[in-house]
């Protein structure tokens, strides 16, 4: 996976797209980074795990949490019938909303599907130079 990450990221930066994380993504990452490998983590340090944080907010823009996310949200998971886990992946399609951007490069693309009307799922190995 980590090949067709860094592959797809130097095409589209290549092609002059912006990528953007949130704090949601960064907070993710510090849960499997943090988390020990027994349990499916990084079994990164804190102070390895805060390398690479600083790392990620230097590679890409954190987009804001501003308030007027917390309201598209819920529409979001009241308009499609979220429950459960899948709350997180709402949350980031509200934040897309807000900031008006229209594609999420995903590995998870089926968690996606059901935003086809508000955001495009793209998986990284469909981009192409």
């Amino acid at each position: 996976m980590y090949g067709d990450t860094i592959n797809a990221i130097s095409i589209l930066r290549s092609t002059g797209i912006e990528l953007f994380i949130t704090s949601q993504n960064l907070v993710e990452f510090w849960r499997s980074a943090t988390r020990s490998v027994e349990r499916n983590g990084l079994g990164l340090t804190i102070q390895e795990a805060e390398v690479e944080l600083q790392g990620l907010e230097t590679l890409f823009p954190v987009l804001s949490d501003v308030p007027e996310i917390y309201p598209e949200w819920r529409r979001l998971v009241l308009e499609y019938g979220v429950m459960g886990v899948n709350v997180h992946d709402a949350r980031l399609v509200a934040v897309m909303r807000v900031h008006q951007l229209t594609h999420i490069l995903t590995f998870n693309t089926k968690d996606f599907t059901r935003y086809a009307n508000e955001i495009t799922p793209v998986h990284p190995a469909t981009i192409m130079p």
